[in-house]
């Protein structure tokens, strides 16, 4: 019998080769429907990421959303911690961050009201399997916990998944947007 971790090493295997599949079909046009979702939201601060790999990218919706308030990226300082995030607008210097993703190269932390939250894989419940590392369900819970963030997953719609293998310390997504898609969640 195949433990948790073994279990969700077998789903995100799957997940990593349906979101590639899904990103070299992409025409890189995926974003708009993110911008639509992000109009309603304008001037709030906003976390978004910046895409590494097959993820699928948000950063034409961050510019637009840039022209109406604060945007930044998330940084990591270190395993087990919160992320931070660092204002960013479009055309800043950035240096390389850990895992290979992008981050301003001066630091200016901000808290943010809405993030677009990367993922591996989702389900209709706005549950997500990330990366592993926990770095997203720490932080969120720490920003719910002080007042609330709204969490938006961003996801190629072949990243959904039936039975994701979730552990209590999985914070659940309030929303998901996909390129055909928009899934809202009701939260108590």
């Amino acid at each position: 019998m195949m433990d948790l971790v073994e279990i969700k090493a077998a789903a995100r295997k799957a997940a990593f080769a349906r979101r590639k599949a899904a990103h070299d079909a992409s025409s890189g046009a995926a974003a708009g429907r993110l911008s639509e979702v992000l109009a309603g939201y304008r001037g709030a601060s906003l976390a978004g990421y910046m895409p590494i790999r097959t993820e699928i990218d948000p950063l034409s919706a961050m510019a637009e959303a840039a022209a109406h308030g604060p945007v930044c990226v998330p940084v990591i300082l270190g395993e087990g911690q919160p992320l931070k995030f660092s204002v960013w607008t479009p055309g800043c210097a950035m240096k390389d961050g850990p895992f290979g993703a992008r981050i301003p190269e001066v630091d200016d932390f901000i808290t943010p009201e809405i993030l677009i939250v990367p993922l591996v894989a989702f389900d209709r419940a706005g549950g997500r399997l990330g990366y592993g590392g926990g770095f997203y369900d720490r932080t969120l819970e720490e920003l719910r916990f002080a007042g609330g963030a709204l969490a938006i997953g961003f996801a190629y719609a072949a990243q959904e998944a039936d039975n994701l293998p979730l552990e209590p310390t999985d914070q659940p997504l309030d929303m998901i947007v996909t390129e055909n898609d928009v899934i809202e969640f009701a939260r108590a």
